[in-house]
């Protein structure tokens, strides 16, 4: 992801900065992916792995970025809380 672009990016729902997954939460997101545990916000379910994602730095939204461009929908967010479900500290 452009790092400018990161930059002025920001939530559209909370308005908060966002900034890249580390590899370690992706894997974990990744991992509530492969074991079909991970729906976005509209209660879809997730079915392709994130290759990136943005977090809001507040952690209550995700957002994945799919060919380096970032899908910012309400209803195509995930919950930050996965992160913190699937062992985060």
């Amino acid at each position: 992801m452009d790092r400018k672009l990161l930059e002025i990016l920001c939530c559209p729902i909370t308005k908060q900065p966002v900034r890249a997954l580390s590899q370690r939460e992706l894997e974990m997101l990744n991992g509530l992916v492969q074991d079909g545990q991970l729906r976005y916000l509209d209660d879809t379910p997730v079915e392709a792995p994130f290759e990136e994602a943005l977090v809001t730095d507040n952690g209550t939204r995700i957002y994945r970025v799919d060919d380096g461009i970032p899908i910012m929908l309400e209803e195509r967010s995930v919950s930050g809380s996965a992160i913190e479900r699937s062992g985060q500290p």
